[in-house]
């Protein structure tokens, strides 16, 4: 191996670091919301998350030059359509239907992204990759439904509302990223971001306005407080900008697979949180999102054989 490419592999196997910690962020997210929602609305909780992150984006564009005034408008309609549909759609969606069959629509997020990165951005696939990304989703979808008979009965329940509005937001969601990395393509990862998250702030911050003049008064709690601050810095900051930088320096597809760790962690979260079982099929359907995830991403990891054994020198 030569000098040059230890860093260039010590940086793709960082990146794959943090992605993994990433999930276990965002993996927490959806539990966490849930609780949050205890003490407040849909809306005002989405709009108190992202104005939390606000003063951080705001810091990152003092002394920045702005993109033109045409990539600063189509900055703001992401946000409109990350945030203002994404998030809003998903935490109306989480208050309405069960935690499995919500883990299960959020969970084509990264497929969806893979299929509209093909699409807009021309990113290859590699079969192996395809096929990872297939069996980590049939894992998501057995660790989430805890019997595949569940799943089926859960989208057939009165909450097919719910449903659709977590579809909503995953396609939504899967956009916003897509169209994010070919803007970024052209300005900083972190000046998009800000721009982007900023644009989602106001237009959500109204809607929550209107919410709390037309529902019970909300209730401050430290529990809440928490949550409104871990979705503000954890999920929306330091995740956004990892997850970004990352989608520019590794395949779609192997950071769209590591990301299905998610789920895993969400339903794990929700048995300490709230008492749900775990059962035969969150451990095969753990074993399952392992091996997609093993399969998506081998190739583009140094092989242990390549990283140990000493290669000639030219």
């Amino acid at each position: 191996m030569s000098a040059a490419q230890r860093p260039e592999r010590r940086g793709t196997a960082g990146w794959i670091g943090a992605l993994l910690g990433l999930a276990v962020i965002w993996g927490a997210s959806v539990p966490l919301t849930k609780l949050g929602l205890q003490d407040f609305p849909p809306l005002t909780l989405t709009a108190l998350r992202y104005l939390v992150a606000a003063p951080f984006f705001a810091a990152v564009l003092l002394g920045r030059a702005l993109p033109p005034p045409r990539a600063v408008a189509a900055a703001g309609a992401l946000g409109l359509l990350g945030i203002g549909v994404g998030q809003v759609s998903q935490t109306l969606g989480v208050r309405e239907i069960s935690a499995s069959v919500a883990t299960v629509i959020s969970a084509t997020i990264p497929i969806l992204v893979v299929v509209f990165a093909v699409v807009r951005l021309r990113r290859p696939v590699r079969r192996r990759q395809g096929l990872g990304l297939i069996t980590a989703f049939a894992g998501v979808t057995l660790v989430a439904a805890g019997d595949p008979h569940a799943l089926l009965a859960g989208f057939n329940t009165p909450g097919v509302r719910g449903d659709a509005l977590m579809l909503l937001s995953a396609v939504a969601v899967a956009l916003y990223y897509v169209f994010s990395v070919e803007l970024m393509a052209k300005y900083s990862v972190m000046t998009v971001t800000a721009l982007t998250s900023l644009a989602g702030a106001c237009g959500v911050a109204p809607a929550a306005v209107w919410e709390l003049q037309h529902s019970a008064a909300v209730q401050l709690s430290l529990r809440g407080i928490l949550v409104a601050l871990y979705l503000g810095v954890l999920v929306t900051v330091v995740g956004l900008w990892v997850w970004f930088h990352a989608l520019n320096r590794l395949p779609v597809s192997v950071a769209a697979a590591l990301q299905y760790l998610q789920p895993l962690v969400g339903v794990a979260a929700s048995a300490l949180l709230f008492g749900d079982r775990l059962g035969v099929w969150f451990l095969v359907g753990t074993g399952l999102v392992l091996g997609g995830i093993a399969g998506s991403t081998a190739p583009d990891l140094p092989s242990l054989r390549k990283a140990l054994v000493p290669q000639p020198r030219a």
